[in-house]
Formats: structure tokens, sequence, C-alpha cells
């Protein structure tokens, strides 16, 4: 029986406690979930983080979750992540040192994934409205309507029927802030109620393009955000999810895709 040496079983045990780094520098990217809220909080976070982390686990990316903005929002931290997700975010949720690091990460070729309310957050930050596209206005009841595909020719849109019945609270917003936005998807107002009677002023309808989901190139970086996503049960839709890993493997990657 040959005794392996002492310097060769030193080896053996480094290259084994290296395995698992290794396997972790694997990994397509690394993404940043953020859902600190400052308003409405939304039941649908904690499906929302499971979710991105097995899509994480599906597509082979670094998920890290947390509602802290002082544990992540500065350069050093950020630096880590090639696109951090505001996830049903609400109200003010960054400080100005914080927003001034957020601002540079962009810049330095970052990417943002908005969901939902992402665009009911930070409406005293201009260059954070820009960077979502619209802001937040109102909506009427969750309603069933018809989602309507705008351009294919996008991560994560190939699953999509090009009408197709859907679920959700329909988010109405303000003029768009940028005139960069690519529209990915709408919903058909002629088939739910957007006006909400029960509540004055909620739910007016924009009597015309309403859109649902968009992309642009932002200040140096990548935008993407989509209003899908109120409803708990929305994260274990698969044609949801797909969608939802589109835009965040756009915007961690720059890469696009052609379905026609």
């Amino acid at each position: 029986m040959r005794f392996l040496s002492k310097p060769v079983l030193t080896s053996l045990f480094v290259l084994a406690a290296m395995a698992p780094l290794a396997c972790a520098k694997a990994a397509q990217f690394n993404v940043l979930v953020f859902s600190k809220t400052a308003g409405w909080h939304h039941d649908s976070i904690p499906a929302g983080v499971a979710a991105i982390e097995q899509l994480g686990k599906l597509h082979d990316f670094n998920v890290m979750w947390t509602e802290d903005p002082n544990r992540v929002i500065n350069d050093k931290e950020l630096a880590k992540y090639q696109a951090v997700v505001f996830l049903l975010t609400t109200g003010d949720v960054l400080n100005g040192e914080q927003r001034g690091a957020f601002e540079r990460y962009i810049k330095a070729g970052g990417g943002y994934v908005g969901v939902h309310s992402a665009s009911d957050t930070e409406y005293g930050w201009p260059w954070y409205r820009k960077m979502v596209g619209h802001m937040f206005r109102a909506h009427p009841p969750i309603q069933t309507a018809v989602l309507k595909v705008e351009d294919r020719n996008f991560p994560g849109m190939d699953r999509f029927a090009k009408r197709a019945l859907v679920t959700e609270e329909w988010y109405e917003f303000t003029a768009a802030e940028s005139d960069k936005l690519h529209y990915l998807l709408t919903v058909d107002e002629s088939t739910y109620q957007p006006k909400d009677k029960a509540v004055p002023g909620e739910g007016k309808g924009t009597e015309g393009f309403h859109p649902v989901s968009w992309y642009q190139s932002y200040d140096g970086g990548r935008a993407f955000y989509t209003a899908l996503g109120h409803l708990p049960a929305s994260y274990s839709d698969q044609t949801f999810l797909h969608h939802l890993y589109g835009g965040i493997y756009w915007a961690a990657t720059g890469k696009g895709f052609k379905a026609e």
C-alpha cells in the first residue's frame, strides 16, 4: 500500500477547499435583489425573492437579496453585481449618498431591473424617474385583461402569445420620462374596466397606448422594467418568470435576442 506524502496531502486538501469557490465563480453573473419598502408592502415579495433565487439556479447566476440599503448600496458592494433588481420597492428607499452610489454604478455599465412597484419608488429623484421610464399613477381593481406583445425581439419575450389573457393589477403611468424607451408589452384597455368608480380619480385609463414593459440604454448602463408581478401566484407562472429572466439577463449582460 502506497501512502501519500504530507505535502501532497496538503495540496489535495487545499484543492478540495477551493472546489466550492471555483464552482461559485463559474456562475454567469451576479444579481442583487433589493426589496425595501417605505410605502405599500406587497405580500408577493417573498414569492418574488424565492422565484429569482430559483431562476438563479436554473440559469446559473448568483443571487443576493436584502432590504437593507446600508449593506449594499455603496460603490464597493455594487461593483460585485452586474444587475440590481428593485423588486416591489415603494417610496423613498435610498438616502442621498446611496443615490449617488447607484448613479455611479449605472454610469459604470451596471444594469437595473424594475418590477411592478419599482415605478412607485423615489418620485423625488429625477435621475431615477428617467431611468425607470414611466412612474406609477393609479390602478383599478385587479382584473383579467388581454396582454399584447409589441416586440418579440428581446430576451424572455419568446414564450408570450401575441395576445393572451392575464390577470394583474394594471398600473397606469405618467407620461414618458425618457424618449429612448423600447416597448415590449401593452394591455388592451377595451378588454377590462380601467376606470375605478369606487375611488374617484383612481384608474382613469389611458384611452390609447397603455405600456406594461419596456427597456432602454441609460446613462452608460441598461434599464428594464415590467409592471407585471403584483400577485404572489405570478411568481409561479413560467411565462412571466421567463420574461423576468430575460430582463435580468439583458440588464446583466447587454446581450440581445432575436425571435423573428
